[in-house]
């Protein structure tokens, strides 16, 4: 159903919502429309959805689609999804979005549960209901039959997927892999439409066969787009404060982009695995690049001296 947005009440004490989040969301909704509508229980009081309607409202828009739900309805669609979850032909997709609907419910009827109130921030004050409620992850786990570190790599997935990329697998009805999905989530947005276009066209077999080239800002889909580019005659291949400063900024972009994986759960698990002679190695590799960047700096540094 459709209702009025001014018509909406939110309980005191919500979380606030990030600008930012709310911005590319309502450029999402924009583009796509919106394609999970907000709950809400039956006086109108917001359950779940508070970035999509600030992204609503942002977008101007008057009226909201919703869904009433009251907690025996929550727990009632908690059940449904777990039905769901047993279908042998549920796409990446419909999974990922099941499981982040799942976390959203789980977490309205088990407030305690989110992040932050299980760390000891409401143990000291907060009878022992908190510590002995489930983590989401954890109750997801359980039912699925696999450990709560593959729950939250896919939640991860789900929630770092884009929403065009999410259309162009579905669209495309090929069956993308955990790993594949896990792969283009971690790709720039632009990126990750491109790719995903290429691997359910048959171009590329893995995300690891995506190789996007660029300078600085500027990306090249394919090789040969890049190689026309070095060829074009009117092109300026001198250097350039600005061109250094471009290549430079992108160097240090991707290389924030690409480890970021080294924080992800996945990869932490194995930091106690690692001997010491393996730390030593990582030590001697990571002092490497910083030796390298510090020389950069050091360089230009001694350069502006010598001018001035």
């Amino acid at each position: 159903m459709r209702i009025p947005i001014n018509n909406i009440k939110l309980n005191p004490g919500r979380r606030t919502t990030e600008p930012e989040d709310v911005e590319n969301l309502a450029k999402s909704i924009a583009e796509l429309g919106l394609l999970n509508p907000i709950t809400i229980n039956q006086d109108n009081t917001l359950i779940a959805g508070r970035h999509r309607l600030e992204a609503a409202k942002l977008l101007g828009w008057t009226e909201i689609e919703c869904i009433v739900r009251d907690l025996q309805g929550l727990q009632a669609e908690l059940a449904e999804i777990d039905e769901n979850f047993v279908r042998k032909n549920l796409s990446i997709i419909d999974f990922g979005n099941l499981l982040l609907r799942r976390k959203e419910i789980y977490e309205i009827l088990h407030p305690e549960t989110k992040q932050g109130m299980r760390n000891g921030q409401t143990a000291k004050n907060e009878n022992s209901s908190v510590l002995k409620a489930k983590s989401f992850a954890q109750d997801a786990a359980d039912k699925l039959g696999v450990s709560s570190r593959t729950v939250e790599i896919q939640i991860q997935t789900a929630k770092n997927l884009t929403p065009t990329t999410k259309e162009i697998i579905r669209d495309s009805h090929t069956k993308v892999t955990k790993t594949n999905a896990l792969k283009l989530s971690r790709l720039e947005p632009e990126q990750q439409e491109d790719a995903a276009t290429q691997l359910v066209t048959g171009e590329i077999n893995s995300v690891d066969e995506y190789k996007p080239y660029s300078v600085g800002n500027k990306i090249y889909h394919t090789f040969e787009e890049s190689v026309a580019d070095l060829k074009n005659p009117d092109k300026d291949c001198s250097c350039t404060p600005d061109m250094f400063l471009i290549a430079l900024d992108g160097l240090i972009d991707n290389f924030h982009r690409d480890f970021a994986w080294y924080d992800e759960p996945e990869c932490v698990a194995i930091f106690p695995q690692i001997s010491e002679k393996q730390f030593e190695f990582v030590k001697k590799r990571v002092a490497t690049v910083t030796s390298a960047l510090e020389g950069l700096v050091e360089k230009i540094e001694q350069s502006l001296q010598s001018e001035s």
